[in-house]
């Protein structure tokens, strides 16, 4: 099972991202999808989670209306667009599939917020 984080990268309050993650080894359109970010000194956060088919996305609160969260079963391949970052936003962010919570993750994009 292999999860690979792209996308990450340094940009200015009130821009935009879009992280991808590639899936491989598993049934990814079986799986819900999990986006955790970690900033420095600090726990993992959950962000945002997918269902399998896409339709059903639920998100942390902080990141409402500013992160989208979608998928590509076809290319099996994980996305998070992310608008309006603030420096908040900086943290590193995994992507991990779900099986009763992450337990599989990748080894992550740095994303860096600031002016």
């Amino acid at each position: 099972i292999q999860l690979v984080e792209s996308g990450g990268g340094m940009v200015q309050p009130g821009g935009s991202l879009r992280l991808s993650c590639a899936a491989s080894g598993f049934a990814f359109s079986n799986f819900d999808m999990n986006w955790v970010r970690q900033a420095p000194e600090r726990g993992p956060e959950w962000v945002s989670l997918i269902n399998t088919n896409g339709i059903n996305k639920f998100y942390e609160d902080s990141v409402k209306g500013r992160f989208t969260v979608y998928r590509d079963n076809t290319k099996n391949t994980l996305y998070l667009q992310m608008n309006n970052l603030k420096p908040e936003d900086t943290a590193r962010y995994y992507c991990a599939r779900d099986w009763g919570g992450p337990d599989y993750w990748g080894l992550g994009t740095q994303v860096t917020v600031s002016s």
